[in-house]
């Protein structure tokens, strides 16, 4: 039967999974009050999966359940290493892997041509589709003006989504509504979201039925070395069907089947038919790119191309980065902030090269073309290294850092594995390590939603941070830095120059681009600038000054003051009207203060 997201709830409420952890016994008022609270996290969790759009409504359910532990509330929110909201958290990253942006211009018909792999089509409520995409025709056998009740689907389901299209696309219910329904194909529970078009009557139905393109099995074999019956059971398993009902299809044992999946988790390195997926999902991204890429940079205009080289870093992975400035200069190391923040503005980069700065970028790991670090190495301590082996490559021996936010603890720890290669480090908006929940709130919401999380529900930030970047190539850029930093009215000042947006909308592609997605990469950085390394501070023997700006949202005045008591070995200077983007605007003055700490 179809539900609509209350019926999670009803789900939820109808009794625990054999896996979630044994609480002690709390009243009933009690516990009926945290199941309601994990079926809004979970509604909320799909939602945003269907449309990234949806995560500013996530962001305040979740923040109540953050700060409610943050502040020792246990007994009244939900735990954040739930065991049942993990696996939803899993589920829902695998949605939104599907998702693909939709553009607001071109009408419905090119809306479903920007959802290539996901089933999808156009709506009255009546008897007929309006219009579908291929996966749509693929998966649920719809065509154009055809019968809706081709869905495979119980009547009685079919008959209550038309009613829920009716209601959405008239505006006699929420613009967006979430159902479950069976599938009576694959018997796997299908999540369709129904939301109302710009044409009157109409509406979108996207659903998390996977379109498989035809040439797309020689793509999965040639890119993992499968066999045809192992591409078979991937798409299988890519699909959503179980084993059993693979080893049926092609006339084979449960255990032979068992036994090539296996095989094939070996062959593609990943661990679960769940990691599995996403990998195979990826691979289809790229396989469904268009031949021309949409512009993520804005209209800023273009600025001079910097081109990027490649060296051989530690464990023979493969690192790229860009220099600007004068090539023959003293030696500058310049950290791009977890945004990949690599251009500076064309004024700045100028002026290096007049002062005789030679300007070192290391595209960090995950980031553009560069390799990740291996699971489980000190992700900071990796990242030194990484930065090490560049100087190393160029014939650096010693050299100046400019660091932005939390990069202050790459610098430290490069300083700390190689003494005498860092003659100075000067820090710009700088993030210490917090130590009180008082520190968290004060950030504004979109900083505290991010980084609270790092240190609360690491497990839930890869899904987090993903939709993030997802509903950032919704909006643009330009539009989603004005959502995230709009409480620091002295960032927006400073992004408005030309000059600077440019530099920060060509800077930022090796982290978002049309092309690249550096999720996985942020979502490492924050969670390893979330824990205590406080270590790396005092250990420092190189000078250390700090540029804070008086409007930054992410480590405001108060924070930076209560943290300087424990840091004698830093010197911190304010600098008015300035927030995150403070390099970016008082460059001149971080040009200024960097000569003390250049290398003589």
């Amino acid at each position: 039967m179809a539900r609509h997201t209350a019926g999670l709830q009803s789900d939820l409420r109808s009794g625990k999974p054999s896996h979630m952890t044994e609480h002690p016994p709390r009243p009933d008022s009690a516990r009926f009050a945290e199941r309601d609270q994990k079926a809004e996290i979970v509604d909320r969790l799909y939602e945003v999966a269907l449309d990234p759009i949806r995560l500013e409504d996530l962001l305040e359910v979740w923040e109540e359940r953050v700060t409610a532990l943050r502040v020792g509330a246990l007994d009244n929110a939900v735990p954040l290493d739930d065991p049942e909201i993990d696996a939803h958290v899993n589920r829902a990253r695998v949605f939104l892997d599907r998702y693909e942006a939709t553009r607001a211009e071109g009408g419905y018909r090119v809306m479903l041509d920007d959802i290539p792999r996901s089933a999808a089509f156009v709506s009255d409520g009546g008897p007929r589709v309006t219009a579908c995409n291929r996966a749509a025709a693929r998966a649920f056998g719809l065509a154009e003006g055809g019968p809706v009740a081709a869905l495979p689907f119980d009547p009685e389901d079919v008959e209550t989504l038309r009613g829920v299209i009716r209601k959405v696309a008239s505006g006699r219910a929420e613009k967006v509504a979430t159902l479950r329904i069976r599938s009576g194909v694959t018997g796997s529970p299908v999540i369709l979201r129904v939301s109302a078009l710009d044409e009157p009557g109409l509406a979108l139905v996207l659903s998390t039925e996977l379109f498989w393109p035809d040439d797309f099995s020689h793509t999965v074999q040639e890119a993992f070395g499968l066999t045809v019956a192992e591409v078979e059971i991937v798409r299988g398993i890519t699909l959503g069907l179980p084993l059993k009902e693979i080893a049926e299809q092609r006339g084979r044992s449960i255990e032979t089947v068992r036994t090539q999946a296996r095989s094939i988790l070996a062959k593609t390195e990943t661990h679960s038919q769940s990691e599995l997926v996403r990998v195979v999902l990826g691979l289809m991204d790229v396989a469904l790119l268009p031949a021309v890429a949409p512009n993520m940079r804005g209209n800023a205009g273009a600025m001079e191309p910097l081109p990027f080289s490649s060296f051989r870093g530690p464990g023979g992975r493969s690192l790229d980065y860009i220099e600007f400035g004068d090539p023959k200069g003293t030696p500058l190391l310049y950290m791009h902030l977890d945004y990949g923040l690599i251009r500076w503005p064309a004024a700045a980069e100028r002026q290096a090269r007049s002062q005789g700065l030679r300007v070192v970028v290391l595209v960090r790991a995950g980031y553009g073309r560069s390799a990740l670090l291996a699971k489980g190495v000190d992700h900071v301590q990796g990242c030194a290294e990484d930065y090490a082996a560049l100087l190393d490559h160029l014939g650096i021996e010693r050299a100046a850092v400019i660091c932005l936010g939390a990069d202050l603890r790459f610098a430290l720890a490069l300083s700390n594995l190689r003494p005498g290669l860092v003659s100075g480090i000067l820090g710009c908006a700088a993030q210490l390590p917090l130590r009180t929940a008082a520190q968290y709130e004060r950030m504004d919401k979109w900083q505290r939603f991010i980084l609270a999380n790092a240190r609360y529900a690491p497990k839930v930030l890869p899904f987090l941070v993903q939709a993030g970047f997802s509903l950032a190539r919704k909006l643009g850029k330009e539009k989603f830095f004005a959502q995230v930093n709009g409480g620091s009215p002295a960032d927006m000042e400073t992004f408005a120059d030309p000059e600077v947006r440019a530099a920060v909308l060509e800077g930022s592609e090796i982290c978002l681009g049309a092309r690249t997605s550096a999720h996985e990469a942020f979502t490492r950085e924050c969670i390893s600038s979330e824990r205590d390394w406080s270590g790396l501070i005092h250990a420092v023997k190189v000078p250390v000054r700090l540029l804070q700006g008086d409007q930054d949202p992410q480590t405001p005045v108060l924070t930076i003051r209560e943290l300087m008591v424990d840091y004698p070995e830093l010197t911190i200077e304010f600098l008015p009207r300035t927030g995150q983007l403070l390099f970016f605007k008082e460059w001149r003055q971080v040009l200024e203060r960097v000569q003390a700490l250049l290398p003589r």
